[in-house]
């Protein structure tokens, strides 16, 4: 997993070329939402399980077939499971966040999610609605601790619901 700060470096250094001002202005772009990105990192770690149980609670309340027999989400061990790539979803767009870089998605939770799904017959909707929520309800969680900056958490997620979006699972 590479950082903003080192694909931009590594980008000058390939071309052996010295820093302009394109790229001193990328470095300083991601340097004055370093506060930001670091305080909404904070708040989906102490407000994780709470985050996921909400974002859980709203796709049941919407989509209560999922509970049901033959849902996706019957029997405590899918249920589980579904729980379990909330989480990932969560913690993988920290990590892209912090690192202003959304590669971790694809290295870390996308590649292979395809075969896994098919194998699994894991619906795809339900799994974007739920990646949708977690964003919402960040951003929520966001606000009510004095994080307003809320643009900067949307790409890991609009990042993650595009590209299973574009899937054919």
């Amino acid at each position: 997993m590479q950082d903003a700060i080192t694909i931009i470096l590594n980008r000058y250094d390939l071309t052996g070329k010295y820093l302009d001002k394109i790229a001193i202005e990328e470095l300083n772009n991601y340097f004055i939402s370093a506060l930001s990105r670091i305080k909404a990192a904070e708040v989906i770690n102490c407000q994780a399980p709470k985050i996921i149980k909400e974002a859980a609670a709203r796709l049941y309340q919407e989509q209560p077939e999922l509970l049901r027999p033959g849902g996706n989400s019957y029997t405590t061990r899918r249920y589980a499971a579904c729980l379990r790539d909330i989480e990932y979803y969560l913690r993988y767009a920290s990590y892209a966040l912090i690192a202003g870089n959304i590669d971790i998605l694809n290295e870390r939770v996308l590649d292979g999610l395809r075969d896994v799904y098919n194998s699994l017959s894991v619906p795809i909707a339900p799994t974007i609605r739920s990646i949708k929520l977690l964003e919402k309800i960040l951003q929520e969680e966001l606000e009510l601790n004095g994080v307003y900056e809320i643009n900067l958490i949307a790409e890991p997620f609009q990042y993650m619901i595009s590209s299973l979006s574009e899937q054919d699972i």
